[in-house]
Protein backbone atom coordinates (compact mmCIF):
# COMPACT_ATOMS: atom_id res chain seq x y z
CA UNK A 1 0.00 0.00 0.00
CA UNK A 2 1.59 3.42 -1.09
CA UNK A 3 0.61 6.69 0.94
CA UNK A 4 0.85 10.22 0.66
CA UNK A 5 1.62 12.62 3.80
CA UNK A 6 0.91 16.11 3.20
CA UNK A 7 2.29 17.82 6.32
CA UNK A 8 4.25 20.99 6.57
CA UNK A 9 5.48 20.01 10.66
CA UNK A 10 8.85 18.54 9.59
CA UNK A 11 9.04 16.61 12.93
CA UNK A 12 5.26 15.15 12.44
CA UNK A 13 5.75 14.28 8.92
CA UNK A 14 9.19 12.40 9.56
CA UNK A 15 7.50 10.93 12.51
CA UNK A 16 4.92 9.50 10.54
CA UNK A 17 6.74 8.75 7.83
CA UNK A 18 8.77 6.40 10.46
CA UNK A 19 5.62 4.56 12.00
CA UNK A 20 3.72 4.11 8.49
CA UNK A 21 6.64 2.41 6.65
CA UNK A 22 7.24 0.19 10.15
CA UNK A 23 3.38 -0.81 9.59
CA UNK A 24 4.86 -1.98 5.96
CA UNK A 25 3.48 1.12 4.08
CA UNK A 26 5.46 2.68 1.19
CA UNK A 27 5.45 6.81 2.29
CA UNK A 28 5.79 9.91 0.16
CA UNK A 29 6.23 13.16 1.79
CA UNK A 30 5.33 16.53 0.64
CA UNK A 31 5.84 19.74 2.88
CA UNK A 32 2.85 22.25 0.72
CA UNK A 33 -0.50 22.09 -0.64
CA UNK A 34 0.98 22.89 -4.33
CA UNK A 35 3.30 19.90 -3.35
CA UNK A 36 0.66 17.94 -2.33
CA UNK A 37 -2.06 18.32 -5.06
CA UNK A 38 0.36 17.63 -8.39
CA UNK A 39 1.72 14.18 -6.65
CA UNK A 40 -1.98 13.26 -5.66
CA UNK A 41 -2.84 14.26 -9.08
CA UNK A 42 0.37 12.32 -11.08
CA UNK A 43 1.20 9.32 -8.19
CA UNK A 44 -0.64 6.08 -7.71
CA UNK A 45 -1.40 6.39 -3.91
CA UNK A 46 -4.29 4.45 -1.94
CA UNK A 47 -4.84 7.32 0.49
CA UNK A 48 -3.55 10.00 1.53
CA UNK A 49 -2.81 11.90 5.12
CA UNK A 50 -3.66 15.56 4.86
CA UNK A 51 -2.65 18.47 6.90
CA UNK A 52 -5.01 21.71 6.81
CA UNK A 53 -3.08 24.00 7.45
CA UNK A 54 -0.20 24.20 4.57
CA UNK A 55 1.47 26.46 3.09
CA UNK A 56 0.48 27.89 -0.47
CA UNK A 57 -2.57 26.20 -0.60
CA UNK A 58 -4.81 24.59 2.23
CA UNK A 59 -5.38 21.16 2.92
CA UNK A 60 -9.37 22.30 2.33
CA UNK A 61 -8.81 23.57 -1.10
CA UNK A 62 -6.45 20.46 -2.41
CA UNK A 63 -9.09 17.74 -1.82
CA UNK A 64 -11.70 20.23 -3.24
CA UNK A 65 -9.33 20.14 -6.09
CA UNK A 66 -9.00 16.81 -6.28
CA UNK A 67 -12.64 15.77 -6.00
CA UNK A 68 -13.58 18.84 -8.93
CA UNK A 69 -11.26 17.11 -10.65
CA UNK A 70 -13.42 13.67 -10.28
CA UNK A 71 -10.42 11.78 -8.45
CA UNK A 72 -11.06 9.36 -5.24
CA UNK A 73 -8.25 8.71 -3.65
CA UNK A 74 -9.58 8.26 0.33
CA UNK A 75 -8.14 11.45 2.40
CA UNK A 76 -8.09 11.41 5.98
CA UNK A 77 -7.67 15.14 7.28
CA UNK A 78 -5.24 16.16 9.77
CA UNK A 79 -6.23 19.43 11.88
CA UNK A 80 -5.22 21.32 15.14
CA UNK A 81 -8.48 22.57 14.66
CA UNK A 82 -11.01 21.06 16.63
CA UNK A 83 -14.12 22.66 16.57
CA UNK A 84 -17.51 20.87 14.81
CA UNK A 85 -17.80 23.63 11.91
CA UNK A 86 -14.31 22.98 11.03
CA UNK A 87 -14.53 19.02 10.68
CA UNK A 88 -17.43 19.89 9.08
CA UNK A 89 -16.20 22.33 6.36
CA UNK A 90 -13.22 19.33 6.14
CA UNK A 91 -15.84 16.77 5.29
CA UNK A 92 -17.89 18.91 3.15
CA UNK A 93 -14.77 19.41 0.89
CA UNK A 94 -14.69 15.90 0.54
CA UNK A 95 -12.53 14.27 2.92
CA UNK A 96 -13.15 10.90 4.10
CA UNK A 97 -12.19 11.65 7.76
CA UNK A 98 -11.13 14.02 9.91
CA UNK A 99 -8.63 13.71 12.82
CA UNK A 100 -7.93 16.71 14.77
CA UNK A 101 -4.33 17.16 16.78
CA UNK A 102 -2.75 16.44 18.74
CA UNK A 103 -4.21 12.53 18.05
CA UNK A 104 -3.87 8.83 18.65
CA UNK A 105 -1.45 6.86 16.53
CA UNK A 106 -3.27 3.83 16.98
CA UNK A 107 -6.59 5.43 16.49
CA UNK A 108 -4.89 7.27 13.19
CA UNK A 109 -3.68 3.75 12.22
CA UNK A 110 -7.41 2.04 12.96
CA UNK A 111 -8.75 4.76 10.87
CA UNK A 112 -6.27 4.78 8.01
CA UNK A 113 -6.97 0.73 7.81
CA UNK A 114 -11.08 1.53 7.97
CA UNK A 115 -10.40 4.11 5.03
CA UNK A 116 -7.98 1.52 2.75
CA UNK A 117 -10.92 -0.93 3.26
CA UNK A 118 -14.00 0.79 2.13
CA UNK A 119 -11.55 1.84 -1.28
CA UNK A 120 -12.11 4.56 -3.26
CA UNK A 121 -15.72 4.60 -4.73
CA UNK A 122 -17.00 7.91 -6.76
CA UNK A 123 -18.32 10.46 -4.31
CA UNK A 124 -18.76 13.62 -5.21
CA UNK A 125 -19.19 16.47 -3.52
CA UNK A 126 -21.35 18.29 -6.15
CA UNK A 127 -24.22 16.37 -6.94
CA UNK A 128 -25.25 16.59 -10.47
CA UNK A 129 -27.92 15.43 -12.73
CA UNK A 130 -28.27 16.99 -16.06
CA UNK A 131 -28.42 21.10 -15.90
CA UNK A 132 -29.12 20.69 -12.08
CA UNK A 133 -26.10 21.01 -9.91
CA UNK A 134 -26.31 21.16 -6.20
CA UNK A 135 -23.70 22.07 -3.55
CA UNK A 136 -24.41 20.42 -0.16
CA UNK A 137 -21.31 22.86 1.21
CA UNK A 138 -22.73 26.01 0.06
CA UNK A 139 -26.11 24.89 -0.04
CA UNK A 140 -26.68 26.06 -3.59
CA UNK A 141 -28.54 24.85 -6.11
CA UNK A 142 -28.22 25.92 -10.00
CA UNK A 143 -30.01 25.21 -13.38
CA UNK A 144 -27.84 25.84 -16.65
CA UNK A 145 -25.64 28.11 -14.34
CA UNK A 146 -28.78 30.14 -12.93
CA UNK A 147 -28.99 30.20 -9.40
CA UNK A 148 -32.21 28.47 -7.94
CA UNK A 149 -33.44 29.54 -4.73
CA UNK A 150 -35.11 27.44 -2.64
CA UNK A 151 -36.70 26.65 0.42
CA UNK A 152 -34.93 24.28 3.34
CA UNK A 153 -37.56 21.99 2.70
CA UNK A 154 -37.61 22.08 -1.38
CA UNK A 155 -33.87 22.05 -0.81
CA UNK A 156 -34.08 19.08 1.16
CA UNK A 157 -36.22 17.14 -1.29
CA UNK A 158 -34.53 17.88 -4.18
CA UNK A 159 -31.21 16.64 -2.50
CA UNK A 160 -32.64 13.26 -1.20
CA UNK A 161 -33.93 12.93 -5.37
CA UNK A 162 -30.74 13.66 -6.55
CA UNK A 163 -28.73 11.09 -4.91
CA UNK A 164 -30.92 9.16 -6.83
CA UNK A 165 -31.46 10.05 -10.38
CA UNK A 166 -33.57 8.00 -12.69
CA UNK A 167 -35.32 5.94 -9.96
CA UNK A 168 -38.62 6.20 -9.17
CA UNK A 169 -39.09 7.25 -4.80
CA UNK A 170 -42.16 6.66 -3.21
CA UNK A 171 -44.14 9.44 -1.10
CA UNK A 172 -43.65 7.46 1.38
CA UNK A 173 -39.76 7.05 1.57
CA UNK A 174 -39.83 10.85 0.84
CA UNK A 175 -41.87 11.41 4.18
CA UNK A 176 -39.67 9.15 5.78
CA UNK A 177 -36.44 10.83 5.47
CA UNK A 178 -37.23 14.82 4.33
CA UNK A 179 -39.70 15.08 6.81
CA UNK A 180 -39.50 15.01 10.55
CA UNK A 181 -40.79 11.78 11.34
CA UNK A 182 -42.08 13.50 15.23
CA UNK A 183 -43.96 16.26 13.32
CA UNK A 184 -47.48 15.43 12.31
CA UNK A 185 -46.98 16.03 8.65
CA UNK A 186 -50.10 16.81 6.11
CA UNK A 187 -50.87 13.55 3.28
CA UNK A 188 -50.62 15.72 0.74
CA UNK A 189 -47.18 17.76 1.76
CA UNK A 190 -45.04 16.03 -0.49
CA UNK A 191 -47.70 16.59 -3.39
CA UNK A 192 -47.65 20.54 -2.60
CA UNK A 193 -43.74 20.90 -2.33
CA UNK A 194 -43.40 18.27 -5.55
CA UNK A 195 -45.21 21.42 -7.37
CA UNK A 196 -43.32 23.96 -5.78
CA UNK A 197 -40.22 22.75 -6.81
CA UNK A 198 -41.50 21.79 -9.99
CA UNK A 199 -42.21 25.41 -10.54
CA UNK A 200 -38.37 26.10 -10.04
CA UNK A 201 -36.57 23.28 -11.55
CA UNK A 202 -39.14 22.61 -14.41
CA UNK A 203 -41.97 20.56 -14.55
CA UNK A 204 -40.61 18.43 -17.38
CA UNK A 205 -37.57 17.50 -14.52
CA UNK A 206 -39.61 15.98 -11.96
CA UNK A 207 -41.95 13.33 -13.50
CA UNK A 208 -45.28 11.84 -11.49
CA UNK A 209 -44.92 7.83 -11.55
CA UNK A 210 -48.68 6.60 -10.98
CA UNK A 211 -48.99 4.64 -8.29
CA UNK A 212 -45.66 4.64 -7.05
CA UNK A 213 -44.19 8.23 -6.48
CA UNK A 214 -41.88 10.19 -8.45
CA UNK A 215 -38.25 10.05 -10.50
CA UNK A 216 -35.83 12.60 -11.27
CA UNK A 217 -35.66 13.02 -14.57
CA UNK A 218 -31.87 12.51 -16.35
Amino acid sequence: MRLLVVEDETRLAAALRRGLSAEGFVVDVAATGPDGLDAARHGEYDAMILDVMLPGLSGYEVVRRLRAEQRWLPVLMLSAKDGEYDQADGLDCGADDYLTKPFSYVVLLARLRALLRRGAPRRPTVLTVGDLRLDPARRRVTRADTEVVLTSREYALLDYLMRRPGEVVSKTELLDHVWDASVDTAPNAVEVYVGYLRRKIGRERLETVRGAGYRLAT
